[in-house]
C-alpha cells in the first residue's frame, strides 16, 4: 500500500496546530491541571474540532483514523487535556446507527468504553448480566470520571454482548485515581443492578475496530510527546554551556539528540500508515496496529530518559515544562495494553513456528535413498 497525507489532511493539521498554538500555553496548562477544571479548554476544542475525524453520517465532522491520529499527535505536542476526547473516539465503533448519541458524546458529553485502561480492550470483562441489571467492577477506566454514558462489555446468556450504560444512576458509582500526568484522568467504576440497553452490533467486529483505534491514537499521542521533548531538549542544548562551549557541540549530546529524531520520524511513519491501512480495511491492519503500538509507546519512555538527561538538573525540577511530557509518555507505554502485550498478539498472529508435520517429517533429499 502506498499513502500520503491528501492537502485536506495537511490543511487540517495546519489549522488545528495554529489553534492550539493560540489556546495552550504552559501556564494556563498549569492552571487547569491545579484547578482540576479544563473547561478553558475542552469547550472550544469540543466546540470547533472534536468531530473531526468520525464521518458526517455517524454523528462527526467527516473525515477518519487519519484525521483522529492528526488530533491525538497534536494535542499531546501541547500536553493538552485529552482524556475525555480519546475515550469518546474509542467507544464510537459501537455506536454504529445512533449519529444522535455520536454527536451528543462529541459534542461534550463523553460515551466511554468500560474497560481497564491498562489492557487491550478485546471484551474480556467482569461485568455479568443478571435479572437486576449489571453486576461488577472495572478499575482504571479513561475519563470514567467525567462520562456521561459507558459502553460495557457484559458476559451474557451467548457470550460477550456490549450494553449501554447511563453513568448517572443509582446502580453505578465512580471513585477518581490520582494519576502523575494530568492530562487524562482514570476511575474505578462499580455496577449494582445497573439499568442497561443491548447494543445490537457485530461485537467481535466492533472490539476488533476499538482494539486497532487505540493501538494507532496512543502511538500517535506518543509520537506528539516525544517530538516535543525533542524539541525542547535541543532548545535547551543549545543555550545550556559548559567549559566555554554549549552542549550541543558534544559528540555524547548531538546522538542522543539524533536517537531520539529518528524514534519520532520512524513513529510518525507507522503510525500514518497503519492509520491509512486500518481505515481502508488492508488485510494485515491489525498486524501494523500491534506493530505499531508496540513499538512506538516502547520507543517514548526510552526517549522520554534520554531527553531528562539531557537536560540535566533542571529536567527533575517542577517548573520545567519536560515533566509534563515525560509523564505523558511514560503512562502512554500501558495506556490499552503494554508493549509486551501488543507484541504477543502480533507474534500470536504471524505463522513464526514450523507446523508439527514439517517438523516431524523426513527431508525430502532422504526419500528414496538418494
Amino acid at each position: 500500500m502506498e499513502w500520503k497525507f491528501s492537502e485536506e489532511q495537511e490543511a487540517y493539521a495546519e489549522a488545528l496546530q495554529d489553534w492550539l498554538a493560540g489556546a495552550v500555553d504552559s501556564e494556563r496548562l498549569r492552571g487547569w491541571f491545579e484547578s482540576g477544571d479544563a473547561s478553558g479548554f475542552t469547550v472550544p476544542f469540543v466546540r470547533d474540532w472534536a468531530g473531526v475525524g468520525t464521518p458526517e453520517e455517524e454523528g462527526g465532522q467527516g473525515g477518519g483514523l487519519v484525521e483522529l491520529a492528526l488530533t491525538a499527535e497534536n494535542l499531546a505536542r501541547v500536553d493538552a487535556p485529552s482524556g475525555d476526547w480519546l475515550a469518546t473516539v474509542l467507544a464510537l465503533p459501537a455506536l454504529a446507527g445512533q449519529p444522535e448519541i455520536v454527536e451528543e458524546s462529541l459534542g461534550g458529553r463523553p460515551t466511554v468504553l468500560l474497560v481497564p485502561a491498562n489492557r487491550i480492550p478485546d471484551g474480556d470483562t467482569t461485568v455479568a448480566a443478571g435479572p437486576g441489571g449489571l453486576q461488577g467492577a472495572v478499575p482504571m477506566v479513561l475519563a470514567g470520571d467525567t462520562a456521561t454514558r459507558f459502553v460495557v462489555p457484559v458476559n451474557g446468556e451467548f457470550g460477550i454482548e456490549l450494553h449501554l450504560v447511563e453513568a448517572d444512576q443509582p446502580g453505578v458509582t465512580r471513585a477518581t485515581r490520582s494519576l502523575l500526568d494530568r492530562s487524562r484522568s482514570l476511575a474505578d467504576v462499580t455496577l449494582a443492578g445497573a439499568a442497561s440497553e443491548r447494543l445490537n452490533v457485530d461485537v467481535v467486529t466492533v472490539l476488533d475496530a476499538i482494539s486497532r483505534r487505540a493501538a494507532v491514537l496512543v502511538a500517535a499521542d506518543t509520537v506528539g510527546a516525544t517530538q516535543t521533548m525533542l524539541d525542547l531538549s535541543v532548545g535547551y542544548s543549545k543555550q545550556r554551556q559548559q567549559f566555554g562551549v554549549p552542549i550541543g557541540s558534544f559528540q555524547a549530546v548531538k546522538h542522543a539528540a539524533a536517537t531520539m529524531m529518528v524514534g519520532v520520524e520512524a513513529g510518525r511513519s507507522a503510525v500514518y500508515y497503519t492509520a491509512a491501512s486500518v481505515d481502508s480495511d488492508q488485510p494485515d491492519a491489525a498486524l501494523h496496529a500491534a506493530a505499531t503500538k508496540a513499538q512506538v509507546t516502547q520507543e517514548g519512555p526510552r526517549a522520554a530518559d534520554s531527553a531528562l538527561t539531557m537536560h540535566g538538573a533542571i529536567g527533575y525540577t517542577w517548573e520545567h515544562d519536560l515533566h509534563l511530557y515525560y509523564k505523558r509518555a511514560k503512562l502512554n507505554s500501558g495506556l490499552f495494553g503494554s508493549p509486551g502485550a501488543w507484541n504477543e498478539r502480533l507474534a500470536d498472529a504471524l505463522d513464526l513456528v514450523a507446523s508439527t508435520d514439517i517438523v516431524n517429517s523426513t527431508p525430502l533429499a532422504t526419500v528414496g535413498g538418494e
